[in-house]
């Protein structure tokens, strides 16, 4: 789940009173409701849409990681658009292609149509960006700060929502297409709900999209992960693995080479690589390694049969949605309880403690998952980890960063924590499929001991980063 906000400057011209913005405010708050529904919602279901489809816990990987990928390229090009030409009018355009996605999504004949369909609802990632923008630009500054807190909690209960009812509705239907409907019904609703009282933005800012950035990032990104799913099988040698990965990292070093020298680049190369904030970046993308990475084959493992694979538990929708009730209950706390942490032992310190909770919960999947209370109490711990590190990270960022500059360095923060679970989901994808038994469809126990030993390594490396960073509490 991807959620930034940072508080709006401090700017001079009339503001719409506050009486006239409250109905508005509450529409964004129900579109970011069901961005969070949205976003988790479909998490319980994807081991029964794999049964449905015909496709192994590998191959199931790639859908949650195209969606990540057209996020990673929608969040900064909606973000510009956005200001050139009104965040009304590209957040009107989020809604429908979303609402597009999902429907596409319900009625997926194939595994080629679901993955095109995950790719519409890319902008689903943008909505809260293009949101904070509308505030900042129509409201005074306290009641803006106030309408984005109502907007990252409403996302935050969004997520809670989402897996347990779509486990409920599951349950009760029966019917993987009926329950599909429901978010799909819940985005087309928001489409014309954004056209009754939302005001445009005012300000317009000057320039161009730097297209040439768009189609590098997107072409890299293609090839890297095209790349990495060629090593399903364990072949990271081969020229069907090697030449994809070779031309993605040489499409990156051209997209690097154009952003730096681009007066309006897509993303602010320099801003990742400043000695203060290179290290909470770092820290960001493995977070959405970890983060996103897990959530398919943390499903997988609860849904897979033991007398078939020797492994898992065998659980419908509705008892994977309540399995990870703990974890979801946890981030929630976790993300409330940040700031009051932090005020104790510093935000550097509340990530690293963050981080190191993840590290040892991923450890203990590891060795002991054998039982379900194992994993739900040490999902509930992980959870805890979660929501403390989304809490913090978006403010060491900001804070580490050029205050002339908080805003550019939140997107950035967005943006590279989404492509480190674009990435995951390939990677991740390929450790299961390297640990597939021979004639089996389905990955063996090492797989996910794999999966939990690298996540546990990656938030082991964000603590690295997080103390080694030259980030000053104040």
């Amino acid at each position: 789940m991807t959620a930034t906000a940072t508080p709006p400057p401090d700017t001079a011209g009339p503001k719409t009173p506050a009486a006239s913005v409250t109905a508005v405010v509450g529409l964004l708050v129900f579109f970011e409701v069901t961005s969070g529904f949205l976003q988790v919602g479909l998490a319980p279901l994807l081991p029964d849409l794999a049964d449905h489809l015909g496709i192994g816990s590998a191959a199931l990987n790639w859908v949650v990681s195209v969606q990540l990928l057209a996020a990673a390229v929608c969040v900064p090009l909606f973000g510009r658009l956005g200001d050139l030409y009104g965040h009304r009018r590209l957040l009107r355009i989020a809604l429908a292609m979303i609402a597009a996605g999902t429907l596409v999504v319900a009625l997926a004949p194939d595994y080629g149509v679901l993955l095109a369909g995950r790719v519409l609802q890319g902008p689903i990632a943008a909505l809260l960006p293009l949101e904070i923008a509308l505030v900042r630009d129509r409201l005074p500054v306290a009641d803006a700060r106030r309408a984005i807190a109502r907007l990252v909690g409403a996302l935050t209960v969004g997520a809670l929502a989402g897996g347990l009812v779509m486990g409920l509705v599951d349950s009760a239907s029966g019917s993987l297409r009926l329950t599909l409907l429901v978010p799909a019904l819940l985005a087309a609703v928001c489409v014309p709900i954004s056209f009754v009282a939302v005001p445009e933005s005012r300000s317009r800012a000057a320039g161009r999209v730097d297209w040439a950035g768009v189609a590098l990032l997107s072409t890299a990104m293609i090839a890297l992960l095209g790349g990495v799913s060629g090593a399903a099988d364990g072949s990271w040698g081969s020229a069907r693995v090697l030449g994809p990965l070779l031309l993605g990292l040489a499409l990156l070093a051209c997209w690097t080479v154009v952003e730096l020298r681009s007066a309006e680049p897509l993303v602010d190369v320099r801003a990742l690589a400043a000695r203060t904030t290179a290290p909470f970046y770092l820290a960001a993308f493995l977070f959405g390694v970890f983060y996103f990475g897990s959530q398919t084959p943390n499903a997988t493992f609860y849904a897979a049969d033991p007398e078939a694979t020797g492994y898992g538990f065998g659980l419908s929708a509705l008892a994977i949605s309540l399995a990870s009730l703990p974890g979801a209950v946890g981030s929630v706390v976790g993300s409330l309880a940040t700031a009051a942490v932090a005020r104790r032992i510093g935000y550097r310190a509340t990530l690293m403690t963050a981080f190191g909770l993840v590290a040892l919960t991923f450890l203990q999947f590891a060795l002991a998952h054998g039982a379900l209370w194992q994993m739900a109490a040490g999902s509930t711990f992980l959870g805890l980890g979660i929501g403390l590190a989304l809490g913090a990270m978006p403010t060491v960022i900001v804070e580490a960063s050029d205050p002339t500059r908080t805003g550019i360095s939140a997107a950035l923060y967005n943006n590279v924590k989404t492509l480190g679970g674009a990435v995951a989901g390939g990677v991740f994808a390929s450790l299961l499929g390297a640990f597939t038994s021979a004639g089996a469809d389905e990955p063996g126990d090492g797989g996910y001991t794999a999966v939990w030993l690298v996540s546990a390594a990656c938030a082991l490396v964000a603590v690295a980063c997080a103390a080694f960073s030259r980030r000053r509490e104040g």
